[in-house]
C-alpha cells in the first residue's frame, strides 16, 4: 500500500516535520482539525483586518469563506470568479432533477449577504489579475476552483471520431455551462449509448439518456438540451467498468434513481461477480449488492428502455463507420479483464487483461473516468508546486500549500497560500465531503492567524484592486449584479413552467445589465 508524506507542524517549536502515516489516519487527523478552535478570533494586525481572496465560487469556496468569517473577527473575503455567475458546480454540475442538492445556494447567498463579503465575477485569475499581483493586496490566497477538465482514456480513435463525448462536456451541456453551449451531441444516430466509467456521473448520464424528457421539462436544464433530448433514439445504455461490481464508486441514491425509472428494465448481473453471502459485507456494501441482485421492478419483457452494468471490460479502441462516414463512431472494441489476488470481492481488488475481446456496436459513447484539476497561470512564479499526475495543488492534507515534497524532507507551507475541495483532494465525493473538506482547510487558517504564523503581506484587497482592474478595462460583475442576472433567468423560466431558463452565454448574462 503507498503511504502518504505528510508535513505536520509542530507547535511548540514552529518547525515543519514529515511524518509518514497512512491514509485513512490521514483523514482522521485532518478532521481532527475542524474540533481544535472553536472561538473566533480578536487578531487584529497592523492596525487592519484579516483579509483574503478565494480563487472559484463553488462550494469549496463558499463553506471555507463561511467558516472563515465565523472563525476571524471581522475577517473580509473576495471572491474571484471566472463566469459573471456564481455557484460553480451547484449550477453546472448537479443534476437538473437533484434540485434539493442545489438548496446549499441558500447558505452561500447568506454569506454573500454579509458587508465583509465581496463576489467578483467575469475576470480570470492569471489573466485579468495576476497571482503575484492578488499576494499583495492580501493577508491570504485560497484556491478553491474545482476541475476544468476530464481524464482521457488514452486509446485510439478517442479525439478523432464524432459521437464520443466526455462526460464533463455532456453535463455542462445540459447544465448550460457556456463553454460547451456549441456541444450538440448527437443522440439521434444509434439506440445504443456506451458510458466509460462506474462513477455517479456516468450513472447521472444514464438516467438523463433514459428518463422521459416531459419530466425534465419543469428543471432548470436548458431548453436547448431539452429539445436535444426529446429527439433522442437511444433506448439501451451501457454503463461500463473494468473491474466488478464489488468494485463500482457509484452511491445506492444513484442507482436506485435508475432502478425506478418507470419502464426501464436492468439487465441483471452475473451472479458469479458477487459473494454468495452478502450478509458478511459492509452495511453499505451489502445494501448496494442487494439492490443490484434484486434489480427493479420493471421486467425486461415489457419495458421501453432497459440499460447494463457491463463489467471486466477495458476500452481499446473507438472504430469508426467503414465506406464514406470514416469520421463517425461505430463500433467501441474492449479487451476483457479478470480480477486478480487472493479476494476478487476486495473493493481494491485490480485486474488484468486477458486475450480475449468484446465490441459493442454504438454511434454514441461518453467517457466518465473522472474530473481534473489544472494548474493556473502564474503559480511556478509564486512557488507553487502542481502534482499534474493528480491533477492537485501540493498541500499538507490540511490545505496548506507546499512548494515540494522531495525525499523526506518537506519545505515550510508557503505563508498565506491555502486549497480547498477538488483542486485540493481530488474530483471524488458529493457535496458534503466537500464542505467537510473546505471547514478542515478553513480551520487550519483560523489556527495559523491565531497562532501569528506567516501570511502574505496583506492589504486592502479589492478596495485597492478594483482602480487596477478599472484601468485595465475588466468588466466586474458584483453580487447585486449576479441577482439581477438571477431574476432575469427566472423571468425567462417563468413561462415554459421552470424555476429558470439560464443564460448560456456570459455576453447575454452582461446585456442584463447594460
Amino acid at each position: 500500500m503507498n503511504r502518504f508524506y505528510v508535513a505536520l507542524r509542530n507547535r511548540h517549536h514552529g518547525a515543519w516535520n514529515i511524518i509518514d502515516i497512512w491514509p485513512e489516519r490521514v483523514l482522521r487527523r485532518s478532521a481532527n482539525v475542524t474540533h481544535q478552535r472553536r472561538y473566533q478570533s480578536q487578531v487584529v494586525r497592523d492596525g487592519r483586518p484579516f483579509r483574503m481572496a478565494v480563487v472559484g465560487s463553488g462550494p469549496a469556496g463558499f463553506y471555507s469563506a463561511y467558516k472563515v468569517m465565523q472563525g476571524i473577527d471581522n475577517a473580509k473575503v473576495d471572491m474571484y470568479e471566472h463566469l459573471p455567475v456564481p455557484f460553480g458546480l451547484i449550477r453546472y454540475g448537479v443534476a437538473p432533477d437533484h434540485p434539493e442538492v442545489k438548496n446549499c445556494q441558500d447558505k452561500f447567498t447568506e454569506v454573500a449577504s454579509s458587508p465583509n463579503f465581496t463576489f467578483i465575477g467575469n475576470i480570470k485569475v492569471g489573466q485579468d489579475v495576476s497571482l503575484k499581483s492578488l499576494t499583495n493586496h492580501y493577508d491570504a490566497l485560497l484556491f478553491a476552483y474545482g476541475a476544468s477538465k476530464d481524464r482521457k482514456l488514452g486509446v485510439p480513435g478517442e479525439d478523432k471520431l464524432s459521437g464520443v463525448y466526455s462526460a464533463r462536456d455532456f453535463v455542462g451541456w445540459y447544465n448550460g455551462l457556456p463553454e460547451f453551449s456549441d456541444l450538440a451531441p448527437r443522440l439521434d444516430l444509434s439506440d445504443t449509448a456506451v458510458i466509460i466509467g462506474q462513477g455517479n456521473v456516468a450513472l447521472d448520464i444514464a438516467r438523463i439518456l433514459l428518463k422521459d424528457v416531459n419530466s425534465l421539462r419543469t428543471t432548470d436544464m436548458t431548453d436547448q438540451a431539452l429539445a436535444t433530448l426529446a429527439k433522442s433514439k437511444v433506448k439501451r445504455v451501457h454503463v461500463v467498468g473494468r473491474r466488478g461490481p464489488m468494485q463500482v464508486s457509484f452511491t445506492i441514491k444513484e442507482v436506485r434513481e435508475l432502478m425506478n425509472l418507470p419502464s426501464v428494465a436492468f439487465k441483471p448481473i452475473d451472479q458469479a461477480l458477487i459473494p454468495s453471502n452478502v450478509t458478511g459485507l459492509p452495511r453499505t456494501a451489502k445494501r448496494l449488492t442487494k439492490l443490484l441482485i434484486e434489480g427493479p421492478t420493471s421486467a425486461m419483457a415489457h419495458a421501453e428502455k432497459s440499460w447494463a452494468l457491463d463489467f471486466l471490460l477495458s476500452p481499446e479502441r473507438f472504430l469508426p463507420a467503414s465506406g464514406t462516414s470514416l469520421t463517425q463512431l461505430k463500433t467501441i472494441e474492449f479487451a476483457k479483464t479478470q480480477l486478480v489476488g487472493s479476494d476478487p470481492f476486495d473493493p481494491a481488488a485490480r485486474v488484468d487483461i486477458t486475450a480475449d475481446y468484446h465490441s459493442i456496436p454504438t454511434s454514441l459513447a461518453f467517457r466518465s473516468i473522472g474530473y481534473q484539476s489544472e494548474a493556473l497561470p502564474g503559480m511556478n512564479d509564486l512557488g507553487i508546486h502542481f502534482n499534474t499526475i493528480r491533477g492537485i495543488i501540493t498541500n499538507d492534507y490540511y490545505g496548506r500549500l507546499l512548494s515540494s515534497m522531495q525525499g523526506v524532507n518537506a519545505e515550510r507551507p508557503l505563508p498565506g497560500m491555502y486549497c480547498a475541495g477538488w483542486v485540493k483532494r481530488g474530483p471524488a465525493g458529493v457535496i458534503a465531503n466537500t464542505m467537510e473538506d473546505s471547514f478542515a482547510t478553513a480551520e487550519a487558517i483560523i489556527a495559523d492567524w491565531n497562532d501569528d504564523a506567516p501570511f502574505l503581506s496583506g492589504g486592502n484587497g479589492w478596495e485597492s484592486l478594483k482602480e487596477e482592474m478599472s484601468a485595465n478595462g475588466a468588466r466586474t460583475v458584483s453580487w447585486d449584479d449576479w441577482l439581477r442576472i438571477d431574476v432575469a433567468e427566472r423571468a425567462r423560466g417563468k413561462p415554459l413552467g421552470k424555476e429558470r431558463e439560464k443564460f448560456t452565454n456570459p455576453r447575454d448574462m452582461l446585456e442584463v445589465l447594460d
